[in-house]
């Protein structure tokens, strides 16, 4: 990675126009409006730009420093704003430009704000490389984020020893969407949770658990600040909140639709030898691959999370890809959904199976639980991607429009992509019969679970399981 160094702002604002592109300008603006007395701010810079072959696709990351808001008890607080994941230039060399009328490169930019240590004189710049990690994932998968996303890091933000270890993203409270010559362009605050924070995020969603966060001062507050040295969650500091999370999974469900994983499926009704085994578990040799088609639903199911349909639908199979072509927001992507649109196309056939055996690692398997209670039974599905291809598993309830798994075939597969359909009945008796994965600290592996007259198999296995060449 290219190093990362503080430099002045200054440069930027007095330079020539063609050192001031029209984007840059726009966001600088409404930066402007909100601290006029901080023309030059503090910028981190990737010193070969991303657009010139480097590493880092943030060109700049401005740092604010902010009085807060005593009337609100908002504290004095560090406030960083990225500049790249939006088109800053509007000559391709980075972001496609699509037009007015539409986002401006991904169409936001993300915020951070962090709690100002006494003493301190100048923003740390750790904060900076974590968004710069954010915005390679978001260029290297085309995935953009929403507000009410939850991000599992799995490390202390900082590499620090604090339990804030997860993120949750949120409209910034204070910077508004700025139209740009470019397209439009708004601002998700990235904010740190402690791991039991984002598992209620997942097990619920992430608006309910940023509300809650809102509401305990040392938690956030109004303005949702990341403090480091938080030592408690708020279930710690207020243990009726649990109730109210227990309350809304059981009303609402989860808005959680999937997850990138470490799983597996075997087939088996089917002998391995079977040269037409479509498998995603091949022993010596290549899984066969998904279709592009495929891999755009599955895209699509992974990106959902609020549900504003009456009835839960897969995405559809579009006729073909568009890279440029990203939802603006959760509810226009599932408002423009179509269950006429979802139809298997004639290039893999749909397999029906007799008998499956899933296999997950542990943090997988502790979700199986959130995806019965909080999805199907709420006729909603559930999609567990692999992170070491192309294998993806989604539950679908008998609700779920779009689903080439039925009731009469409840296992089918396209290539790797295997569906699941749980009758409510059946969901139920799974639930009841896993409790044990509820709690993260699991007896020793692997664990098997069967259902002999289902014909369907689940195990969870240990991560080097998943880590071996051979599955």
């Amino acid at each position: 990675m290219d190093e990362m160094r503080p430099s002045s702002g200054a440069a930027a604002h007095l330079g020539l126009a063609s050192l001031f592109p029209p984007g840059l300008q726009a966001i600088y603006g409404e930066c402007r409006r909100l601290y006029p007395d901080q023309a030059n701010p503090l910028q981190v810079t990737a010193i070969v730009k991303y657009w010139l072959g480097g590493p880092d696709p943030l060109d700049y990351i401005s740092m604010y420093r902010n009085m807060g808001c005593p009337g609100q008890d908002v504290p004095e607080h560090w406030h960083y704003v990225s500049l790249g994941l939006s088109d800053l230039y509007g000559d391709n060399r980075v972001h496609e430009f699509t037009g007015l009328e539409g986002p401006s490169g991904f169409g936001f930019e993300l915020t951070f704000r962090l709690r100002r240590e006494a003493g301190e004189t100048a923003p740390p710049t750790w904060p900076a490389e974590l968004m710069q990690g954010l915005a390679r994932y978001v260029f290297q998968s085309e995935n953009t984020f929403c507000s009410g996303d939850h991000i599992s890091w799995h490390s202390p933000l900082d590499n620090s020893e604090s339990r804030i270890q997860h993120m949750l993203l949120t409209e910034d409270p204070q910077m508004l969407p700025v139209q740009t010559p470019f397209g439009l362009v708004s601002f998700l605050q990235i904010v740190g949770v402690c791991t039991e924070e984002l598992q209620a995020a997942q097990q619920w969603n992430g608006q309910g658990i940023l509300d809650l966060l809102r509401g305990v001062h040392i938690a956030g507050g109004p303005w949702l600040i990341t403090d480091m040295r938080r030592g408690e969650t708020i279930f710690d500091i207020d243990p009726h909140l649990q109730e109210r999370v227990d309350k809304g999974i059981e009303t609402d469900g989860s808005n959680l639709s999937g997850v990138s994983a470490k799983c597996a499926w075997d087939d088996l009704s089917r002998p391995p030898e079977d040269e037409d085994d479509s498998r995603s578990i091949c022993i010596g040799s290549q899984p066969r691959r998904l279709s592009d088609k495929d891999t755009e639903q599955i895209r699509e199911a992974l990106r959902k999370g609020l549900e504003i349909n009456s009835k839960s639908v897969l995405p559809p199979i579009s006729s073909q890809r568009h890279s440029h072509d990203r939802p603006q927001s959760r509810k226009d992507s599932l408002e423009s959904e179509s269950s006429a649109a979802i139809v298997p196309h004639e290039l893999v056939r749909t397999r029906q199976l007799e008998s499956v055996h899933l296999k997950f690692n542990q943090e997988s398997g502790t979700l199986l639980p959130l995806c019965l209670r909080g999805r199907l039974l709420h006729g909603r599905h559930f999609t567990y991607k692999s992170i070491n291809g192309d294998t993806a598993i989604t539950f679908v309830s008998t609700g779920v429009e779009g689903a080439f798994a039925t009731e009469e075939h409840p296992y089918a597969a396209h290539g790797p992509w295997l569906q699941i359909l749980l009758t409510e009945e059946f969901a139920d008796q799974m639930l009841a019969d896993i409790q044990d994965l509820c709690t993260r600290e699991m007896s020793k592996l692997p664990k098997e679970y069967s259902w002999p007259d289902k014909k369907l198999k689940i195990s969870v296995l240990p991560d080097t399981v998943f880590d071996s060449p051979l599955q």
